[in-house]
């Protein structure tokens, strides 16, 4: 990615939420170098915003790299902690990913599969906004509650 102008604004109200908060500590949680500690959270979630223009440097075809994947396992791991903070229960991220950036990633909460994702071109993973990533991790997450509602005995509760 080149290096323009932050796409999030540092007063976007999406910052704020849980899912915001969650997903930059699983960022800085990743970060063993300590590069995101002066960051602001408008920063760090800044690579996971591609623009049509941003999307337009990535080739179509291409193998992800750590940096990319790191990205993909910490939406799912953000997903994850948030299920747990709402049902109290042990929620598991498994991801699969070959070297092509084709994959599956599924979360389980005790023996039930509450998400079950198919991912492909990994490698151009992001979301247009903020707004619209926090969208997609809140329809996974109601999802994943309503399933763990319609089987608790199968997610341990």
């Amino acid at each position: 990615m080149s290096s323009e102008e932050i796409q999030i604004a540092e007063d976007d109200p999406v910052l704020g939420t849980d899912f915001a908060k969650e997903i930059v500590r699983q960022m800085r949680a990743i970060d063993t170098y300590g590069t995101y500690d002066d960051w602001s959270l408008a920063k760090i979630l800044d690579p996971f915003i591609l623009t049509k223009e941003r999307k337009r440097e990535i080739p179509v075809i291409g193998d992800p790299d750590e940096i990319v994947m790191a990205r993909v396992k910490a939406f799912y791991n953000a997903i994850s902690a948030l299920i747990e903070k709402e049902c109290a229960r042990m929620a598991v991220p498994m991801l699969n990913l070959s070297h092509e950036g084709f994959g599956r990633v599924i979360i389980t909460v005790d023996k039930l599969v509450v998400m079950d994702r198919t991912l492909r071109d990994v490698h151009r993973f992001g979301f247009p906004t903020l707004s619209k990533m926090k969208d997609e991790a809140d329809k996974l997450l109601a999802v994943a509650l309503e399933i763990i509602g319609q089987h608790p005995k199968a997610a341990g509760m």
